[in-house]
């Protein structure tokens, strides 16, 4: 996740807009939108802590990405929360998102080769998508 994203993450899972978040902060609506763009502006160190402090997440992970994110006990994340927060903006892609948490665990795995081989019918390649917890292939078709 970029630094950019972290932000975005951060202000969406403590339920703020971007308007919001600039109060809290003190800034203008722009610099939180400037922060959050694809290719942003980053922050001041100070203006960062800040915004820790606002969504209640650790400075050193939305600083860094390490770390502990420590979501706030009022934060529930079901999958439907979780789905918003992490930047799903596709209705298509939300709702393969939903689907795929809905079906039962054997089912998924079937799913993903499904969704892989379409991918790359499409592209004409196939790719080797490494899970972000420990690094293992998730398609072995590389």
């Amino acid at each position: 996740m970029s630094p950019q994203e972290r932000i975005r993450f951060a202000r969406r899972t403590a339920g703020l807009s971007q308007n919001q978040l600039a109060q809290s902060v003190g800034v203008q609506r722009s610099a939180v939108s400037h922060w959050e763009a694809p290719h942003g502006k980053n922050p001041s160190v100070s203006h960062l802590r800040q915004v820790a402090l606002v969504t209640g997440l650790q400075f050193e992970w939305l600083a860094t990405g390490r770390g502990e994110m420590s979501l706030s006990r009022d934060a529930q994340l079901d999958s439907i929360a979780t789905a918003e927060a992490m930047l799903v903006e596709d209705p298509l892609e939300f709702r393969l998102l939903i689907a795929f948490r809905d079906a039962p665990l054997r089912a998924r795995l079937s799913l993903l080769e499904v969704i892989e081989a379409l991918a790359a019918q499409r592209t004409g390649r196939s790719k080797v998508v490494r899970s972000p917890g420990n690094g293992q292939s998730l398609s072995g078709t590389g």
